[in-house]
């Protein structure tokens, strides 16, 4: 093993990368909290709330050290949306389940999460990394926003109007999410005819 795949590979090893996975890690503590007393608005509910609100903080820390310190790496790159990735759309799935999300919203969702993923997963063993876009991130945060609203019982001391702004959020990530996805197509379709060119 030559000295540059060797600090390729401990490069991977950084505090942003470690913080990923730890988010990786809290996804299925998370899903559990949720589920286990059928999404009742108790102590385990709110703790699944701040669970998810934590872990996908952790979002903006972990880019933030990465690019301040000069430690993004490859493996980050891959590991930091695959882990929005799991919290969000198991977050949606979750509310589906406990009949408080409609399903075609989380299909939908989760059907273009997935999708993405496949692809940089096929990039990446071509050799080409695909990092989230602005529209990826801006996706991510409403995202995050709408969930973390739908999983805190805000209503049991805010009033039922806070359903409004919940379902608010949830379209604005709706759209985010279907806009930043037609980006990522177009971005495919172009990757697609560089690779037809270069293959020529």
């Amino acid at each position: 093993m030559t000295d540059a795949v060797r600090r390729d590979r401990s490069s991977n090893w950084n505090l942003p990368n470690a913080i990923t996975i730890v988010r990786i890690v809290m996804a299925p503590i998370f899903f559990w909290l949720l589920l286990a007393d059928g999404g009742a608005d108790g102590p385990m509910r709110w703790w699944a709330a701040v669970i998810f609100i934590v872990a996908i903080s952790t979002d903006w820390v972990d880019g933030h050290l990465a690019r301040s310190r000069g430690l993004v790496t490859d493996l980050g790159k891959i590991l930091d949306p695959i882990a929005d990735k799991l919290l969000t759309s198991g977050a949606l799935v979750c509310l589906s389940i406990l009949g408080e999300l409609w399903w075609w919203v989380t299909i939908l969702i989760v059907v273009r999460e997935v999708g993405i993923t496949i692809w940089r997963l096929v990039e990446l063993r071509r050799g080409t990394v695909v990092p989230a876009s602005s529209g990826g991130k801006a996706k991510t945060f409403a995202q995050a926003i709408a969930i973390s609203l739908f999983l805190t019982p805000l209503w049991t001391f805010l009033g039922d109007w806070i359903y409004w702004v919940n379902w608010a959020a949830m379209t604005v990530a709706l759209v985010l999410t279907v806009w930043s996805g037609v980006l990522y197509v177009r971005d495919a379709i172009r990757l697609a005819r560089e690779h037809r060119a270069e293959s020529i």
